[in-house]
């Protein structure tokens, strides 16, 4: 018997075993790439990584589809044309709402403050401290999905941008009329890796493989001096740097995308000692010593905000905690989608 057709025998006999399969059991929709079930090791030990990636533990995913590339503003448009929907950057705060992500007592702020918007990443004329974000985010009436420098910009020439300014329950309300998901951060993660097991980056260890620009992320001295050495300087049209290894597109920077998952701290430390983890769905609720008070969502990927001095979240492992009911001018989403299976929404954004 020839060695390549004992070593096909083995794989099909290997495949019936576990259960895995790298076709899809069903047509791929449009847009969207098959993830085939696998075990991978989800997190990191890395020291030189943040706590909340630690400690590595062992997953189990079935397979599932995810968006190839980040949500459009184009995509993006489509719904809202065919829903009528309003983001939470579109609408008005409502105080009631706002003081449940604030420690008790806060003083309410002056009714005229209250209006729509949504938080913009200006960058400053000379140094600060990356102790202080506010030296470089501004709240922005009139910032949304449509205006993302705020009322007096549009979206003309980034229509295959990837939508920023989004809010976890609009990410959400999207994925549920498009009859899809948000992944769960493990799933996110798994995608992200592109098959790679155990390495710093979706592509490998090196940040820059022979010089290459992999991702769109900051170059230069966060936040004051960008020298824009990828080409851009805010976000990117998708599909600008090279798929990773299971053909998806800016998994690594760009904008942040949202998970499923409510954000715990220390979830992993947690989940460790119990061996393989099949299809973890995330904690019961929000957790995070950081916003006490906050009931934040898994964000997963980095931004082109993230720089070697600031923020190096362009890794799979790497994952924060945001603010259900925020949004920014780095962050969107993707969808996920299991085969068989009705379009999964979560509960309520209650803590």
């Amino acid at each position: 018997m020839r060695p390549t057709l004992v070593m096909l025998l083995l794989a099909t006999t290997l495949a019936r075993c576990t259960g895995e399969t790298t076709r899809p059991p069903q047509p791929t929709p449009d847009g969207m790439t098959w993830i085939p079930a696998g075990t991978f090791t989800m997190g990191t030990d890395d020291p030189e990584s943040y706590p909340v990636e630690r400690p590595a533990h062992r997953v189990q995913l079935d397979g599932f589809w995810i968006d190839t590339t980040e949500v459009t503003n184009e995509q993006f448009k489509s719904f809202v044309d065919a829903t009528g929907y309003i983001t939470m950057a579109e609408r008005k705060p409502e105080w009631e709402q706002l003081k449940q992500q604030l420690p008790p007592g806060t003083p309410p702020p002056p009714r005229s403050s209250l209006v729509a918007g949504s938080l913009v990443f200006v960058q400053p004329e000379q140094a600060v401290s990356t102790e202080d974000p506010a030296a470089w985010w501004r709240w922005t009436p009139g910032a949304d999905w449509k205006h993302p420098e705020g009322p007096r910009s549009d979206l003309d020439g980034r229509w295959n941008h990837p939508v920023v300014h989004i809010a976890w329950d609009d990410a959400n309300a999207y994925a549920k009329w498009a009859g899809k998901r948000l992944p769960t951060e493990a799933e996110w993660e798994f995608a992200a890796r592109g098959g790679l097991q155990g390495r710093r980056y979706a592509w490998g260890d090196e940040l820059m493989p022979g010089g290459k620009r992999m991702a769109n992320i900051w170059q230069g001295r966060f936040p004051e001096k960008n020298t824009g050495e990828d080409g851009f300087d805010h976000t990117a049209p998708v599909r600008s740097f090279p798929a990773n290894g299971y053909g998806l597109h800016d998994m690594t920077g760009n904008v942040w995308e949202w998970c499923s998952d409510w954000f715990d701290a220390s979830a992993y430390a947690s989940l460790a000692p119990d061996g393989v983890c099949r299809n973890p769905p995330g904690p019961v609720r929000s957790a995070n010593p950081e916003s006490p008070h906050a009931s934040q969502r898994v964000t997963k990927g980095g931004s082109f905000l993230c720089a070697e001095n600031y923020c190096r979240n362009y890794r799979p492992s790497a994952r924060r905690g945001t603010d259900w009911d925020t949004s920014m001018s780095h962050l969107g989403f993707r969808c996920a989608k299991s085969p068989d299976a009705d379009a999964k929404t979560d509960a309520p954004p209650a803590k």
